[in-house]
């Protein structure tokens, strides 16, 4: 007795395909575009106005970026400078030059005093140290029993990539399979792979964290379930290559300034007349 319906090779191409990441991020920016006109660029160029247009230029060595990123996750910009530059001081590369940059470099897109001027930690030292050790060392950051393997982990990906802990073959590598290759290193997700492509390359890819997210939600810019992960993505279609610094600069520093977790300063906010948490009919 054959089976009812038509055979299962029919059925499965039947069956509607998952639109991709990439194809769901195109969709929302064309929707985006249609239903509230300019918005991206509205909410960048007032912000310019009120805070001054982000111009990219590096920051830290690339390896120094990485680690100094991943002792910022879910911990106070100027707690993981603390704990960088105990590393520094526990596991000095060189001796400090007389004339070294000691006063604090304030850094652009971050929430921390700065780093002074000054050589990275020996890296081989850093991998190489005592698990416990290490732990103790950047405790003053927070989390350091979950941070400390992430940082040697990563340590260990660079050394048998290349035979060294240098980042830099990454500034020829295509942003989303650099973003790829980093994020693969347990414990560093898009975000920080985009943090550290982003501001040492000026890889034109968004770093979406907490305060970027909140922002992004709060205006409409995302759709409002989105995770950051996802919200990542959007961006990519929603942006300009060459606006993705200025894009995370001027949100992180609002999110930080203004729209805070609690108690958002909405009275005297520049996007206000087009923020769906300020009305929810803004257009």
């Amino acid at each position: 007795m054959s089976p009812s319906g038509p055979p299962r090779s029919a059925r499965s191409h039947s069956r509607p395909r998952k639109p991709s990441p990439e194809q769901t991020a195109r969709a929302w920016a064309r929707k985006l575009d249609a239903k509230r006109p300019g918005l991206l660029s509205f909410v960048l160029d007032r912000l310019a106005e009120t805070n001054g247009r982000p111009v990219w230029r590096p920051r830290l060595d690339p390896t120094s970026e990485l680690v100094l990123t991943i002792l910022s996750q879910n911990s106070a910009d100027t707690n993981a400078e603390v704990a960088f530059a105990a590393l520094r001081d526990a596991y000095p590369s060189a001796p400090v030059s007389s004339n070294a940059t000691a006063a604090p470099n304030a850094l652009p897109g971050w929430g921390g005093r700065g780093l002074p001027d000054l050589p990275p930690p020996n890296w081989s030292a850093v991998e190489a140290a005592p698990l416990a050790e290490l732990i103790e060392v950047i405790r003053p950051g927070g989390l350091g029993p979950q941070k400390a393997p992430r940082i040697q982990a990563a340590l260990r990906a660079l050394q048998a990539n290349g035979g060294s802990y240098s980042l830099e073959f990454l500034a020829s590598t295509p942003p989303l399979e650099a973003r790829d290759w980093l994020a693969a290193i347990p414990g560093i997700g898009k975000k920080t792979a985009s943090v550290v492509l982003l501001f040492s390359f000026g890889v034109p890819l968004m770093p979406v964290d907490r305060h970027v997210h909140r922002v992004s939600q709060r205006i409409g810019l995302i759709p409002p379930k989105t995770d950051p992960d996802g919200a990542h993505d959007l961006y990519l279609a929603m942006l300009q290559p060459d606006r993705m610094y200025e894009a995370h600069v001027s949100l992180i520093t609002h999110g930080r300034r203004t729209c805070h977790a609690q108690r958002p300063d909405c009275e005297h906010c520049p996007l206000a007349p087009r923020c769906r948490y300020f009305d929810r009919k803004a257009e």
